[in-house]
């Protein structure tokens, strides 16, 4: 049924509860776990005197937590005897780069975390689920 199964991460508890659904359901279909991380971009203000870091220093740290997030998956895969392929990527929109890589890297289904956002605030900010359930034209597996 589905041999490449996409689950992006934050590294919440949320999504390590879809992530543990994903591996279940690929150990169960024989199926490859691709995960994805995507790394924030800089917050660049209209007065660089302002920044709250320099940089280079940002990037050496969305580096280093986006490669923990990825590393957690990874082990959980491990641990149950899934392959996992790993990606991190930068991007403005995190909902196009899980569309994009669940494109170009084949997968047949997409599974993310349900952040629970309800009424005034689910119309007025969204979120990337909602954004990868609207725009997606691979099947996603929301998991609450």
């Amino acid at each position: 049924m589905y041999k490449r199964i996409l689950v992006p991460t934050d590294g919440s508890d949320l999504t390590a509860a879809a992530v543990t659904t994903a591996i279940t359901l690929a150990k169960t279909l024989g199926a490859q776990i691709v995960t994805l991380c995507v790394k924030e971009p800089f917050p660049y203000g209209a007065i660089s005197e302002m920044q709250p870091v320099p940089p280079q220093q940002y990037f050496d740290a969305q580096d280093r937590i986006t490669a923990s997030r990825i590393q957690q998956v990874q082990q959980a895969c491990a641990a149950a005897g899934v392959a996992c392929e790993a990606h991190t990527v930068d991007a403005d929109q995190p909902w196009q780069a899980i569309i994009g890589l669940a494109k170009s890297s084949a997968c047949d289904l997409v599974v993310m975390a349900s952040h629970g956002r309800r009424g005034l605030s689910a119309l007025l900010l969204g979120s990337e689920t909602q954004k990868v359930l609207t725009h997606s034209t691979v099947p996603v597996l929301v998991v609450r």
